[in-house]
């Protein structure tokens, strides 16, 4: 259910600097960072400089913290009776807030707060969202759909209406499945996990034509947010406690598993964020009934 792409990948290269003129102050980095209690999340996703946004379940509000000193507070307060599920940061630092059971998608401001636009699908569940150069695209876990903003030239929002969606064909049609996390490789094709299911697909928006990725075996059951860099493709596994490295092959045909990068400090991570030589993961704590005093943090773990 979260996370994002160009932004963080563009995250390596300050923190490459800090590395190398600063090694003592890169190790001080925070390993564990605190949310706030009975936060409830679900999506995160990394911004400008060395800023992180999680969103939260149970209010719709985003809290923004920085990777460099752990500190943080509420960003965006939420509408009522809010919901949000996956982030994503486009080029332009806007993040797109997948509404859950709200059916669409709210865009804010990621140095302001403001919100820019919002979209209704018409969808039962949009969990998830990847933004590319000409579009962002959002699963919708419960239908065959694939929803769509188109960005008009230099990333220009459009007027609500102009959302549309697509219907999926093959093995990504089936309801039961649980479409979830979904990445753009580096050819434009679209990687959709399937939580239920434990299937990893490519689907090419272009062409309309879908496939499975083999993994040679490996298991992608109770996969989550997903997030990529290069040809290196990281799976969170939410109720496995699992953060499942894959290397992809050219056009996504297959994807050999590398590592299933584990960690005590895992408490069902629903999503993850690349920063660095870091991988980020939130715990969604999914196996305990959230409560106002329910405790939530980020931890960081070598990626």
């Amino acid at each position: 259910m979260r996370r994002r792409t160009m932004v963080a990948a563009l995250a390596a290269a300050p923190l490459a600097g800090l590395l190398g003129a600063a090694p003592a102050r890169a190790a001080a980095l925070p390993g564990v960072i605190d949310l706030p209690d009975g936060w409830n999340p679900e999506g995160i996703a990394i911004g400008a400089g060395t800023s992180f946004y999680v969103g939260s379940l149970a209010t719709g509000s985003i809290y923004r913290g920085s990777l460099l000193t752990g500190a943080g507070d509420v960003f965006v307060e939420g509408p009522s009776g809010g919901q949000l599920v996956g982030l994503a940061i486009d080029r332009h630092n806007r993040i797109w807030a997948c509404t859950g059971g709200g059916g669409g998608a709210i865009v804010y401001d990621g140095f302001t707060g403001a919100k820019l636009a919002e979209y209704q699908f018409g969808g039962v569940f949009v969990n998830d969202a990847i933004a590319t150069e000409d579009a962002v695209y959002f699963t919708d876990s419960f239908t065959d759909k694939l929803s769509v903003v188109p960005l008009g030239i230099g990333g220009r929002l459009p007027d609500p209406s102009a959302a549309t969606s697509i219907t999926l064909p093959g093995g990504l049609a089936e309801t039961d499945a649980f479409n979830n996390g979904i990445e753009v490789t580096v050819d434009g094709r679209l990687l959709i996990v399937q939580m239920v299911a434990g299937r990893l697909y490519s689907f090419d928006p272009r062409t309309g034509e879908a496939a499975q990725v083999d993994l040679g075996g490996a298991s992608v059951v109770n996969g989550d947010g997903m997030i990529r860099r290069g040809d290196t493709l990281y799976i969170c596994r939410n109720s496995d406690n699992i953060i499942a490295k894959f290397q992809l092959s050219d056009h996504a045909a297959a994807a050999t598993l590398v590592e299933e990068i584990t960690d005590a400090r895992l408490m069902v991570p629903a999503t993850i964020a690349l920063f660095g030589p870091y991988v980020y993961a939130v715990n969604a704590r999914f196996d305990v009934d959230p409560t106002p005093t329910t405790t939530y943090n980020v931890v960081r773990l070598l990626a």
